[in-house]
């Protein structure tokens, strides 16, 4: 029976073609793979045949086990490690451009066929898309045309070293690829070892899910799936191999990186600010940064109290059904904006969750303060952010829809009042409309004594630069030797 992309999938009792599409899928992308320290390595490739044999030898079995392993692998780690503490290998990942494609000599109907990936992040068409900053104006590696990306990553930075110099070793043997740049990522985590982005917020809570297991872990474990149904078909992330030895059985997806810089003391120093402008002071001046991001930096959602408290653990079955006004939670609140859960205005529920993605962030950057001690002048301006990392079954209809029509949209989502919500004032890009605020959690919309519009809170978060890629089957990257 072919893979069914409308439904979760059963990993412990996948057979026939579920089974092959597991055995052949990379890691990372149906379940997120632990990840604590990562290193990315962007490529470039000068002859077809070293590239291709690097390619397959970092999927096949030879005197050593191959480095990369497949998504089954990667999930008996998982189970063996829950029940038995049996510590899993290192990932290693794989993603081609457009160009890797070509410069490999793949014939253009193998390439993947979104035209986001073809045309790649720095087109002037995709800059235009996603309001990103100009070109030239990005990290210099981004700049130059690059083939892959190879990313390596564990829970200790020992293991993942090792890993990583065996890779850098392959690619040494073949001086025709060359290592245009690198990105590494490090773990953030506040005191309930959540893990936090560099504003000091609990980040990555909300993930569509793809495997039943997991969703059963989510009901037993967490905080449930009554309200928000956190359960996703493969097709939003699963894509058929086209130049595979058996596209209906392995799969890819797309890859989107982006490296996001957050100057932490102007966003910061501006959220204090906008808890002044609204005569938030005390207990209740951390509903000011809240207000920005959806959710306390404990990760308690905004739209379900008022307060921060509702951390163990940290919760994500909700939706807006109960603060249709924005009493609550702003329209323009960075959760909100990014997984309107129903909320939105412009589609139905089942329409508006064919645009969620799934993420892989990572962090980078080292702090030597308290990303939640409530100080301002120890913050950093520079040198720490998110590596954006997420998979997707259509650039254009999750990734670049998202950002364009919600995170940059000041009309995303509706208001009953008509007035524009206002931009995503995390990661929006684009000019920022002032923004309405309730003065009161749960506030009506009677009355202007209820709400008060103040100025937007500048960009604190920048765009250094990124690419598209297509994470193939193993099955492929074997198939190149």
């Amino acid at each position: 029976m072919p893979v069914s992309l409308d439904s979760t999938l059963s990993w412990k009792s996948a057979t026939g073609d579920d089974e092959a599409m597991l055995e052949s899928l990379q890691p990372n992308i149906l379940k997120g793979h632990t990840r604590e320290f990562l290193t990315l390595l962007f490529l470039k490739f000068q002859n077809a045949g070293d590239a291709a044999s690097l390619l397959s030898e970092l999927a096949t079995d030879g005197i050593v086990p191959p480095l990369m392993k497949s998504a089954i692998r990667h999930l008996e780690e998982v189970a063996a490690f829950n029940s038995k503490g049996v510590k899993g290998t290192p990932y290693v990942g794989v993603g081609l451009t457009a160009d890797g494609y070509r410069a490999l000599g793949i014939p253009e109907h193998g390439w993947p066929s979104d035209p986001s990936v073809r045309r790649g992040m720095t087109n002037n068409e995709t800059v235009a898309t996603l309001g990103d900053p100009d070109v030239d104006g990005w990290e210099g590696h981004f700049l130059q045309k690059m083939d892959a990306v190879i990313l390596v990553g564990d829970q200790l930075a020992e293991t993942r070293d090792i890993a990583e110099r065996r890779v850098r070793d392959m690619i040494a043997s073949r001086p025709s690829i060359v290592i245009l740049g690198e990105q590494t990522g490090n773990g953030l985590h506040n005191r309930n070892g959540d893990g936090i982005e560099h504003f000091g917020y609990v980040d990555g809570r909300s993930q569509p899910i793809f495997l039943d297991e997991d969703l059963v872990s989510e009901k037993l474990r967490e905080d449930g799936t009554t309200n928000w149904d956190a359960g996703f078909g493969l097709g939003r992330v699963l894509v058929s191999d086209a130049a595979a030895p058996d596209p209906q059985t392995q799969f890819g997806s797309y890859f989107v990186f982006r490296k996001l810089e957050q100057d932490v003391r102007k966003f910061k120093t501006q959220e204090a600010a906008f808890a002044t402008s609204l005569g938030l002071a005390g207990d209740t001046a951390e509903r000011a940064g809240a207000m920005l991001v959806g959710r306390f930096e404990d990760g308690t959602p905004l739209t379900i109290q008022s307060a921060d408290g509702a951390h163990s653990p940290v919760q994500n079955d909700f939706t807006y059904d109960s603060d249709p006004e924005g009493g609550k939670c702003p329209f323009f609140a960075h959760i909100r904006k990014m997984n309107p859960r129903g909320s939105g205005g412009f589609e139905t529920v089942e329409r508006e969750r064919l645009h969620i993605m799934a993420r892989r962030g990572q962090t980078y950057g080292v702090r030597t303060d308290d990303p939640n001690d409530g100080k301002l002048n120890n913050k950093p301006t520079h040198g720490v952010g998110l590596l954006f990392m997420a998979f997707n079954s259509s650039l254009v209809d999750q990734f670049e829809f998202v950002q364009k029509n919600w995170a940059n949209n000041a009309g995303f989502p509706s208001t009953p009042s008509g007035r524009a919500a206002g931009l995503d004032l995390v990661i929006g890009h684009g000019k920022r409309p002032d923004v309405e605020c309730p003065l009161g959690w749960g506030a009506d919309s009677s009355g202007a004594t209820h709400h008060r519009t103040v100025d937007a809170v500048p960009q604190a978060v920048t765009m250094m630069g990124g690419e598209y890629f297509f994470m193939p089957s193993l099955a492929f990257l074997q198939a190149l030797a």
